[in-house]
């Protein structure tokens, strides 16, 4: 599975100057409104060093990260729900990510001009909130009367609608929907509605350069992620050594790209595990709580279907003992059936029957 981020923020915060910098490919990056308008799309490799450790051991053809795809969205302005700007394509673009990185201006470079004039991190993130909750409210409008509709054929509908009440009376306090008092079932009645305001939300304060070791002031009770564009563009241009080096002056163990994909995979509630073998190391996605047949099915629908076990090795133990070989002799290579939950860094190799 490849996850999804849609890069969003207001015109001139920086949010094209990360994407390039994050993957590592041309983007425009102007100081003007609107200079995104169709939206970048790049694809980022997830940085584990594990994997380096893994391919020492067993020397394969290849080593393949798991992925993440970066969306740099065109920026949002007030008025964005009823079409403003690019309001109705940007609030599209959104809709077909899994999770929102709202990137907020904290640096202080008076040649980028801001579009109310100043720069405001609790103005500006609280216009995109309006614009998000309120763009959210006219989806509701809409599909109210159809369900109304639909709940007086089918009883069975009755909890959707009435859930559906509860949301709008909820967000019509400004509130968002991921923060609805509601039970998981609840929720995935509405989960067909693709309510922008439902899918996890990180903060980005993009800082000017002596404060990316920094703790930004926070958002909407939350902590942003200190990143600096302008670092994270010059680390592009820097070999492996010259930017650790660099990151190291700044007071950083791991780039902006690390603790941002670090931060949203904990945000998602996912995990990597590995398959290790002479054609190739690679790195999988799963959600945290996943069974051992749901992360065969990340391989190939066959292994799911026909699983018979998952013959597995901690990622610690599979290093220690020099592989799966040394693993099975010390044994500490296990065999798991189909409850087995998997765990961050399992090191895995399915039996299957179709």
């Amino acid at each position: 599975m490849t996850l999804s981020i849609g890069i969003v923020g207001l015109p001139n915060v920086g949010k094209s100057t990360l994407f390039t910098a994050l993957t590592r490919r041309g983007g425009l990056a102007a100081n003007y409104p609107f200079a995104t308008i169709e939206p970048n799309v790049g694809i980022v490799e997830v940085p584990d060093a594990r994997l380096q450790r893994l391919a020492d051991i067993v020397h394969p053809g290849r080593i393949v990260p798991a992925t993440v795809e970066f969306v740099d969205i065109a920026g949002l302005v007030k008025g964005a729900n009823e079409g403003e700007g690019l309001g109705n394509q940007f609030l599209a673009n959104i809709r077909e990510t899994d999770a929102i990185v709202e990137v907020v201006r904290y640096f202080s470079d008076h040649d980028v001009v801001h579009v109310e004039g100043t720069a405001d991190p609790g103005r500006d993130s609280e216009t995109i909130k309006t614009e998000l909750v309120l763009a959210d409210l006219a989806t509701l409008e809409r599909a109210l009367p159809r369900l109304e509709k639909d709940a007086r054929r089918d009883r069975a509908l009755a909890a959707k609608l009435d859930v559906a009440r509860r949301l709008e009376e909820w967000m019509d306090a400004g509130r968002r929907a991921r923060s609805f008092e509601a039970s998981d079932e609840e929720k995935r009645l509405l989960a067909d509605l693709h309510l922008l305001t439902m899918k996890p939300l990180l903060y980005v304060a993009n800082v000017d350069e002596d404060a990316a070791a920094g703790e930004p002031a926070p958002l909407d009770g939350a902590a942003p992620l200190p990143i600096s564009a302008q670092v994270e563009s010059e680390i592009a241009e820097m070999d492996a050594k010259e930017a650790t080096e660099y990151l190291a002056m700044l007071g950083l163990e791991q780039s902006g790209l690390e603790r941002l994909v670090t931060a949203a995979y904990r945000l998602l509630g996912l995990q990597s595990f590995f398959t290790a073998g002479e054609m190739e190391v690679k790195a999988w996605t799963v959600p945290i709580g996943a069974r051992a047949p749901q992360a065969a099915g990340v391989i190939h629908t066959d292994f799911e279907r026909g699983f018979i076990k998952a013959e597995t090795a901690s990622y610690e133990d599979y290093v220690e003992y020099g592989g799966e070989a040394g693993c099975r002799a010390a044994g500490k290579l296990r065999q798991e059936g189909r409850e087995y939950l998997v765990r961050d860094g399992d090191v895995m190799h399915f039996k299957f029957n179709v």
